[in-house]
């Protein structure tokens, strides 16, 4: 589904991703692990087409196409989905009209308020969400965790092909967490979405189980491994995997 085929990155004039490659079939699920400054969240970034990444070498491909000429809008309206790690908050914007806009944009049926209404409160219902959630203005005021509940309220919405997660752990309590974990486990379960989850720590490992891990140092991919690597790699550190 996804390739990052020597893929090489600068942010500035500082390069970041320095010919990394990755393989990532349909339907798996897949953990990105790595120190700060590794090039984690330049790979998310890079691949949903944030302006400020530039590409210098290298392609990413998705279901067969280069998208490295898209906007990252028809990256979106392709199937990438990509959680942000600091969602902007809009004021005047509820939830539900603000979740209604971007489903109909991305679905062939466009829902009346009172259907859409029905189908948000199913999803809410599985991250545990109040319904006065849906009248509150999009992000303003909201908690860490209920930000991080939002998006992938978006993500049960959409119903992407490809999810990234850019360290949607950070800073959940255990019950958030278990929401979140399991709202991705429902789609990956009922969608077969493929999933890309970027993370410092195994706890959310232990919730949504990935088919590979993949290490990243300095740049590029210094190790690929099936799910015992991150209970390695949380024992040893990351010196051992370096190049």
């Amino acid at each position: 589904m996804l390739q990052a085929i020597n893929l090489a990155v600068n942010v500035g004039e500082k390069e970041i991703l320095k010919g990394l490659t990755l393989n990532i079939s349909d339907g798996t699920v897949h953990a990105l692990m790595g120190p700060n400054g590794s090039g984690k969240s330049t790979l998310a970034q890079t691949i949903m087409g944030h302006p400020n990444y530039s590409v210098t070498g290298g392609t990413v491909v998705f279901d067969g196409d280069s998208i490295l000429e898209l906007s990252p809008d028809k990256r979106a309206l392709k199937g990438i989905f990509l959680s942000f790690q600091y969602p902007s908050e809009i004021d005047g914007v509820t939830v539900s009209n603000f979740l209604r806009l971007i489903y109909n944009k991305t679905h062939e049926v466009a829902l009346s308020p009172a259907v859409f209404r029905k189908t948000l409160l199913e999803k809410m219902r599985i991250l545990g969400m109040d319904e006065e959630f849906m009248h509150r203005y999009l992000n303003q005021g909201f908690s860490g965790g209920e930000k991080k509940r939002m998006e992938i309220l978006q993500m049960l919405l959409l119903e992407p092909k490809l999810v990234i997660l850019d360290e949607v752990d950070s800073g959940l309590d255990v019950d958030a967490l278990r929401f979140v974990s399991e709202a991705v486990n429902h789609l990956h379960r009922e969608k077969g979405t493929t999933v890309l989850l970027i993370t410092h720590y195994t706890r959310i490992l232990k919730y949504v189980v990935p088919d590979y891990v993949h290490i990243i140092q300095n740049g590029v991919i210094t190790k690929t491994g099936g799910k015992e690597l991150a209970v390695e790699l949380e024992e040893k550190g990351y010196a051992p995997f370096g190049e």
